[in-house]
């Protein structure tokens, strides 16, 4: 839920921990548990604090987004699926959306246009789609990633929301002459 900073002071009390404090504990364990499953319920938690716009500046000063930008890498398809989802609500924002375009962003991103998980492909889709500006969306509507929307929108794809978020991909944000030089090229 969207909060203002005055609501959030009065509901955290006097002796209760602060946001920043929760954050920093969170994103604290993260880095040193050991434990997997402490792991994915931490991501999820700091995936999940990074829905409000309340939170970016924390994040921004705690560098979680270098923690999601580094689970896009990992085996584990839950911190994946949480690292990316934390990408995906914090790239609206003008100073996250630089940071992230500034940190491989987009590279790390689109890698995951391989996965058969529908809803990492889901929110690598979304997430593509908030990054793009005038500067990067050149880079985003690569013919490499036009390619992968191709084979994503085809109607015999058996994720239905994926497909037709593909097909929004390439109307929306494609020039259709790059989309029609890389199917003439398929």
């Amino acid at each position: 839920m969207f909060s203002s900073k005055a609501r959030l002071i009065k509901r955290t009390g006097k002796n209760s921990i602060g946001r920043y404090d929760f954050l920093k504990l969170l994103a604290t364990e993260y880095k040193t548990t050991s434990s997997k499953d402490a792991q994915e319920q931490v991501l999820a938690n700091l995936a999940n604090f990074a829905y409000d716009p309340i939170n970016y500046g924390y994040i921004r000063q705690l560098k979680i987004i270098d923690i999601f930008l580094n689970a896009l890498s990992e085996n584990n398809p839950k911190l994946v699926r949480f690292g990316i989802a934390g990408l995906c609500n914090l790239c609206l924002d003008a100073i996250n959306k630089l940071y992230i375009l500034r940190n491989r962003g987009i590279e790390l991103v689109s890698s995951l246009l391989s996965s058969e998980d529908e809803n990492i492909l889901l929110t690598v889709i979304t997430t593509l789609m908030f990054l793009v500006t005038p500067e990067s969306v050149d880079e985003i509507t690569s013919p490499k990633i036009i390619k992968r929307m191709l084979e994503l929108s085809v109607e015999s794809y058996e994720h239905t929301r994926v497909k037709n978020i593909a097909i929004l991909f390439l109307d929306d944000y494609c020039e259709a002459s790059n989309v029609e030089k890389v199917k003439t090229g398929l």
